[in-house]
């Protein structure tokens, strides 16, 4: 049983998009789960002035907390800690349109602390949390419960049969938990991360990659959405092309300049994505309020990236924050696949 006093915006928006792959509806998903992978850097660089290079754990979640009350994004993903301590503890959605998520996995790809080297090997799976604990804050509900019923899943090949097997097999046992109990989830897969053998064309690799893995899966266990890089239209037209009834999003990458953001909301809604979750494109701006509503302009067709950039920025000037980037910089694309 889950908790849902109010519609939530995500699932009248995959409901649409489902019932009509041409409708203009687009899911903005906050990623703000960075401390399952970078440390004490996660919650971002902290404001001028302070004592401390990064924010601390409570001034990121008192963000998620201001960017829920917003209610301009459809998700906000966190780790299963901050969702226990929001979600379950506070009951920060009960009232809200924002689904709560959590990343139901941590494989050794997203350990990307300042001290490690993880990223340099090839991804191996592992998750901290089970579903029950993400769902109820503990191995068992003491009301039957469930005020998170939604994960992100995530899978990194790299073209090595043992790994990538392991890998799959990781992916079969979560998708037999999550059935067993009603848990939803979106999957997420990665680009190569350190591959054993030599890939010629990334793109076709993780394109060709979800079309056979989902391939096995039936429709009681298929992802909600997919999340993947933006590899530019071609890789993306084709991903789409293939499987209309696949609902595909992009994940944001690198902070990158303002522009960015914004364009990328628009080419992959243009070629075909329904979907896009940022995490350091919205953890590292100056106002992350502003960016988001900005970002829900751009992916609702009301208004162009480079707009969208120069009002962020005469936005940050009536608040009276100084922008990281002059205006002229920030208007700059530094994304290859967005030129």
């Amino acid at each position: 049983m889950t908790i849902t006093p109010l519609k939530k915006s995500l699932d009248v928006k995959i409901a649409r998009i489902r019932a009509d792959s041409s409708c203009r509806d687009f899911i903005l998903a906050d990623a703000k789960d960075a401390d399952m992978g970078l440390g004490i850097a996660a919650p971002g660089p902290s404001q001028r002035g302070s004592a401390w290079p990064f924010r601390s754990l409570d001034e990121y979640r008192e963000l998620m907390r201001e960017i829920v009350r917003q209610g301009l994004v459809d998700i906000m993903l966190m780790s299963p800690s901050s969702s226990e301590q929001m979600a379950i503890n506070e009951g920060l959605f009960e009232q809200s349109s924002v689904t709560p998520a959590a990343r139901a996995n941590d494989a050794t790809d997203i350990w990307l602390g300042q001290s490690g080297v993880y990223t340099s090997q090839p991804s191996r799976s592992f998750h901290t949390a089970s579903i029950p604990q993400i769902q109820f804050g503990s191995d068992t509900s003491t009301d039957g419960i469930s005020r998170v019923d939604l994960g992100l899943y995530s899978v990194t090949l790299n073209n090595d049969t043992v790994l990538d097997r392991e890998a799959l097999e990781c992916f079969r046992e979560f998708r037999s938990r999550s059935v067993a109990v009603g848990f939803r989830y979106f999957l997420e897969v990665f680009a190569p991360n350190a591959p054993t053998n030599r890939i010629a064309d990334v793109p076709r690799f993780v394109n060709d990659s979800i079309a056979r893995i989902l391939a096995g899966v039936v429709q009681a266990s298929r992802p909600l959405f997919l999340k993947m890089p933006y590899f530019g239209p071609a890789a993306l037209e084709a991903l789409c092309h293939y499987d209309s009834s696949l609902v595909v999003g992009v994940l944001g990458g690198s902070a990158g300049t303002t522009h960015d953001a914004f364009r990328l909301v628009e080419q992959a809604k243009k070629y075909g994505a329904r979907a896009a979750l940022f995490g350091r494109k919205i953890n590292q701006a100056e106002d992350q309020i502003s960016m988001i509503r900005l970002l829900r302009g751009v992916a609702d067709d009301e208004i162009s990236p480079d707009e969208a950039v120069r009002a962020y920025h005469a936005e940050l000037k009536r608040l009276g924050r100084h922008p990281n980037r002059s205006l002229s910089d920030d208007l700059i694309l530094t994304d290859p696949a967005l030129s």
